[in-house]
């Protein structure tokens, strides 16, 4: 078994979609936080730039994660983020202190 870690989403919206993006986004929010495996799973938008989230997540595990990828909830979120999502990244941290 893997490492805890944290990662870091960044989910951009289309032009004027933001407000279809943060809906979805807030409607992950429950169900990943009571998966097991999820220590931390919070939205943020940038102030800068109205269009950015991210995601700040704590997982136990890359096994955690994985099944949090083939859930229900994120499949169906994936099926519809075309309509409202330009760019999506994960990047994956160590806590070094």
């Amino acid at each position: 078994m893997s490492q805890p870690f944290t990662a870091i989403a960044t989910l951009i919206a289309k032009a004027g979609q933001q407000d279809v993006l943060e809906q979805h986004l807030r409607a992950l929010l429950e169900p990943t936080r009571a998966e097991a495996g999820c220590g931390q799973y919070d939205l943020h938008q940038d102030l800068a730039n109205p269009l950015a989230f991210y995601m700040i997540e704590k997982w136990s595990s890359d096994e955690a994660l994985q099944a949090h990828d083939a859930s229900a909830h994120i499949q169906s979120f994936r099926a519809r983020a075309s309509d409202f999502l330009e760019h999506f990244e994960l990047k994956r941290l160590r806590n070094l202190a």
